[in-house]
């Protein structure tokens, strides 16, 4: 906590200057363009490592970045937050792209690969349900992924299922199917600090280094376009 405090103190010396206009601006609306669903580690940090200013990403964050399906069977009240928040960007920001965004080293997934029925916390227990599609594909060949540990390859395939859970709510169906919204899967490497994304086309997640970072902003201007 007092890291946190210090921390304030020091944004007001240091950082709030230079963003006041950002921030007096933002106080009039948000308009960001992608909704980006990440686990709640505290290691896996959107802004820092996308380099994004406030009011770019609308974020969603939960343990194992998970989304129930939709119409998912006997929901929780509690689980009630993710449709939400994809029903609230969807229908009230002008969303193009939803990411979601799995780390390595990941304790839900860990978790997920030894077994949820070991877990004590009943809450965990049954919100790591929404990953057992998961773990039945982890034996899915991902080119590239032989040489990950088991809990970072589920990582990989939990991101392309969570992207699946995605596709069953019918207004992110409904977007796609006119060309106005487009889903990512990305990876976060925690320990070399690099960012992958899952390439449909290689069928494997690809680094974005400044290579694929062209070919990505290509695809991106002839989806615009």
């Amino acid at each position: 906590m007092e890291k946190l405090i210090r921390g304030i103190v020091d944004f007001r010396k240091s950082v709030r200057p230079g963003y006041k206009d950002v921030f007096a601006r933002l106080a009039l609306g948000q308009r960001p363009d992608t909704l980006f669903i990440a686990c709640s580690d505290s290691r896996v940090v959107p802004n820092l490592f996308a380099s994004s200013d406030p009011g770019d990403l609308f974020v969603v964050r939960n343990v194992g970045n998970l989304i129930p399906p939709c119409g998912a069977s006997n929901p929780r009240p509690s689980e009630d937050s993710e449709a939400a928040a994809i029903e609230f960007a969807l229908r009230s920001l002008p969303i193009t792209d939803i990411v979601v965004c799995g780390h390595s080293e990941c304790g839900a997934m860990t978790a997920l690969a030894h077994g949820r029925a070991q877990l004590e916390s009943p809450s965990l227990k049954s919100w790591l349900r929404h990953g057992e599609a998961s773990l039945r594909r982890i034996d899915s060949a991902i080119p590239g992924d032989a040489h990950l540990e088991r809990h970072n390859r589920l990582s990989r395939v939990n991101v392309l299922q969570q992207l699946e859970h995605l596709k069953t709510y019918p207004l992110v169906h409904e977007r796609m199917q006119a060309g106005r919204l487009h889903l990512h899967g990305w990876w976060f490497d925690i320990k070399e600090a690099d960012v992958y994304e899952y390439d449909p086309g290689s069928g494997g997640f690809r680094l974005i280094d400044e290579d694929y970072a062209r070919v990505l902003l290509q695809r991106a201007e002839s989806a615009g376009a």
